[in-house]
């Protein structure tokens, strides 16, 4: 079973003939404008844990348009169930740059007060469920948060996003099947960056990648080219109505990660120089630039005024991130019981023994 990859948008910014967008260019370029933020703050993310400032980072280089564009096309009272590559969601539904560098540090002002490891955001407020490190685990989850609305007749839908490897994991197999012979409103959205970790497609399945296993399970499936902003939003927005009216939907967006799967892993270990200079071409900011400038609404100066100013809020986020305490020790014990029961109020005094500052 062989699925064609719908693609709008070339590498050199031209529009498929006869194809027209559906959304507005002011939407396109904000878009567009979240896709720099999200790449530059991963760059900044990167240099800060080299020095020690953090202790991990992973990036969405070269991922981008996955997670902006899916978030353009859903409503913002759909839930969001991210991998750690999707920090793009959050920024286009109106995370401030500042909250998420407080998150990368772990400190007062973070919202998880520090109980996560980088990367792992999320914001209740924004309907963005916070990121867990295993694999496929928010798979069932946004199958269930699917079905109970579905019961409670609501109008929206879960998405989840996730990356081949995780498509090999139980989690993935049994979430989308409950879903299926439920008929749950959920998104099951595979970036397929060709790598889990530094295991490849090649080493990964014997069918045509992921799309295969959704029809296996009679689910409504699109392969499409996740490195265009068109094709990536029309199809979740086609998809987004289909949940609603008839039940789940696999999309598996083909993408590529230009960078490193985090700040622990060497890429040069299992792929070569020659395929990540192969995949420059198709990155999807500088393809969506391209149709920005041959729409004459965007220009070199545009693209320098935007630059300095993404570079200046980061650093001035970072800067305030580094001068933010750490959050009160006592936080460790606080929210997860009404009342904090006797076993941890005892175990709290005896570690405040470490930490006589904290008296």
């Amino acid at each position: 079973m062989e699925f064609e990859t719908l693609q709008y948008l070339d590498e050199k910014g031209n529009l498929t003939e006869g194809y027209t967008p559906s959304v507005s260019d002011d939407v396109v370029l904000e878009a567009y404008k979240k896709m720099v933020v999200t790449r530059h703050v991963d760059e900044r993310m990167l240099t800060l844990q080299r020095q020690g400032a953090i202790t991990f980072s992973m990036s969405s280089l070269g991922e981008e348009c996955c997670s902006v564009a899916t978030a353009a096309a859903l409503e913002k009272d759909d839930w969001v169930y991210p991998q750690y590559r999707e920090v793009g969601v959050l920024f286009w539904r109106g995370f401030l740059v500042q909250d998420f560098v407080h998150q990368m540090f772990g400190d007062a002002e973070d919202l998880g007060k520090g109980r996560q490891m980088p990367n792992h955001f999320g914001c209740r407020e924004l309907n963005v469920v916070t990121v867990s490190s295993p694999i496929a685990t928010k798979i069932p989850h946004a199958a269930g948060c699917g079905y109970a609305m579905k019961l409670q007749k609501e109008s929206n839908i879960s998405a989840v996003f996730f990356g081949d490897g995780a498509t090999s994991e139980g989690d993935f197999h049994a979430g989308i099947n409950f879903a299926a012979v439920l008929e749950a409103p959920t998104l099951f959205f595979c970036r397929n960056n060709r790598y889990a970790i530094s295991t490849g497609l090649e080493n990964q399945f014997h069918s045509d990648g992921v799309a295969p296993k959704g029809e296996g399970y009679g689910v409504k499936t699109y392969k499409i080219d996740g490195n265009d902003f068109f094709a990536v939003f029309d199809t979740v927005r086609e998809a987004r109505k289909h949940c609603l009216e008839k039940g789940p939907v696999l999309i598996e967006a083909m993408t590529y990660r230009m960078g490193a799967h985090s700040t622990s892993d060497d890429p040069s270990v299992y792929r070569t120089k020659e395929e990540e200079e192969q995949w420059k071409d198709k990155d999807p900011l500088l393809r969506l630039r391209l149709y920005l400038e041959k729409q004459g609404i965007w220009s070199d100066s545009d693209e320098k005024k935007l630059w300095d100013e993404v570079k200046q809020e980061v650093t001035e986020a970072i800067r305030v991130a580094k001068e933010t305490p750490k959050p009160e020790l006592k936080s460790l014990v606080e929210d997860v019981y009404e009342e904090i029961p006797e076993t941890l109020q005892r175990q709290y005094e005896e570690l405040k023994m470490f930490f006589p500052e904290e008296d």
